[in-house]
């Protein structure tokens, strides 16, 4: 069992929600005769919801360090008519339009991080305020108008990796992509392996290694095949490379840098995070910038997909992100979160949306179903370690927390608690 609990990893939170999602594939998989798993469904399902994945990268920080906003669809919404205006007006080339939304969400960010941070208003308010201030600037600026954006730019929300190279029925680049991140997997985990061999840590057996290589890569591949064997014209959607990179980039920040850790350590305990000589007001400035940041990146995703930005763009995004977030395991009260599992969490949202709309439930049910989702997801693992007991992960997985021959041990670290001693350490 112990060899089975390295296989998934420690972050049994996590690994719950990746049985969450696979098991919804399965579900809709055969609940709607195959249709799910279809070149055409995947790529439409990553296209329709790139940009909701984008705010979750964003918005995890922002509920790890203790916060949350609302504001982000609105900031979307205005950083995507606004962009679409002054191209069509001010004849700006595509990327000076995504540079200007760029630079405008850092404004907004640094705008509502400010009334945060270092006047000190409660982030649910100063980003309720920006909701409705930044609705009435996207209908102000936009005369509730429809604007088109121009071909080029559309690329950003709806393009897709070229084809390149001798005709083989599939799209080149996406296989190249595909076989490049098994082997980047691949070598990652053995040289993780070694490193772990060579300090003199516990490592798993062999066998271990191989099947967890195995599975990871499988799914890799299967997905490559699926994005490389679309309709004509189609293959790995841009928005999805986008998406992809912001992964890696944020992933590495919030585990592997100082500010990371610093992030973790502000929403676990603010006070002992400022004795530990943690700048909390520079932490939340930055998490509320880089907030507004993404949204407009979103924004501008969004309106490429849909080839024009629109008086309603935006609206209810915010909800949709925050659950995303919270089903991918972060806590209310902040400190703990990954943006893997936003990520994952957003993608259990998305798949049971597309699922339920081949299956031709209604618009109102679907909601109601999602609502109901999250609601649970989160009270029974609230429920669940108010009373001492495991959460709805741990007892999915209480069988990998039992060490052999011994009695399961039903406590678990905080994941805030290395990150708070780490910073110590430092200071």
């Amino acid at each position: 069992m112990n060899a089975l609990k390295k296989l998934f990893g420690g972050n049994t939170r996590q690994f719950g929600m990746i049985f969450a999602l696979v098991a919804l594939i399965i579900f809709f998989q055969f609940a709607t005769e195959g249709r799910t798993l279809t070149p055409g469904n995947v790529i439409n399902l990553f296209n329709g919801n790139s940009y909701i994945l984008i705010l979750a990268i964003g918005m995890v920080l922002v509920i790890i360090a203790g916060h949350i906003d609302l504001s982000v669809g609105s900031v979307a919404a205005f950083v995507g008519v606004t962009v679409a205006l002054a191209i069509r007006d001010w004849h700006l080339p595509w990327y000076a339009g995504v540079l200007l939304g760029l630079l405008l969400g850092a404004a907004i960010g640094a705008w509502q991080g400010w009334w945060t941070a270092y006047v000190g208003i409660p982030a649910f308010i100063v980003t309720l305020a920006g909701m409705l201030l930044f609705r009435g600037f996207n209908q102000f600026v936009g005369k509730s108008n429809t604007i088109p954006v121009p071909s080029d730019f559309q690329y950003l929300g709806s393009g897709y990796l070229p084809e390149v190279g001798p005709d083989t029925g599939y799209n080149n680049l996406t296989l190249l992509m595909g076989v490049a991140v098994a082997v980047f997997v691949i070598v990652g985990e053995l040289r993780s392996r070694g490193r772990a061999k060579a300090l003199g840590a516990e490592v798993p057996e062999m066998w271990v290694t191989v099947l967890k290589l195995v599975l990871i890569c499988a799914a890799i591949l299967y997905a490559t095949y699926l994005f490389a064997t679309g309709r004509p014209g189609t293959s790995f959607p841009i928005p999805g490379l986008i998406l992809a990179i912001l992964v890696l980039i944020y992933g590495f920040i919030s585990s592997r840098t100082i500010l990371g850790r610093h992030v973790y350590a502000v929403g676990g305990n603010r006070h002992a995070a400022e004795l530990s000589g943690v700048q909390s007001k520079k932490v939340n400035f930055l998490v509320m910038m880089n907030m507004s940041i993404l949204a407009g990146l979103a924004g501008m995703i969004f309106v490429g997909r849909s080839t024009a930005s629109g008086p309603f763009d935006g609206v209810g995004w915010e909800l949709d992100a925050i659950a995303a977030v919270f089903i991918g395991g972060a806590a209310v009260t902040g400190g703990v979160g990954t943006v893997v599992g936003s990520i994952i969490g957003g993608l259990v949202m998305a798949v049971l949306n597309n699922g339920l709309q081949l299956l031709g439930v209604g618009a109102d049910l679907t909601q109601i179903i999602k609502g109901l989702v999250l609601l649970i997801a989160v009270a029974f693992d609230v429920y669940n370690k108010s009373q001492g007991k495991r959460s709805i992960i741990g007892m999915l997985t209480r069988n990998m927390n039992r060490p052999s021959g011994g009695p399961s041990n039903p406590i678990q670290p905080d994941e805030t608690t290395s990150t708070k001693e780490a910073i110590a350490r430092e200071a």
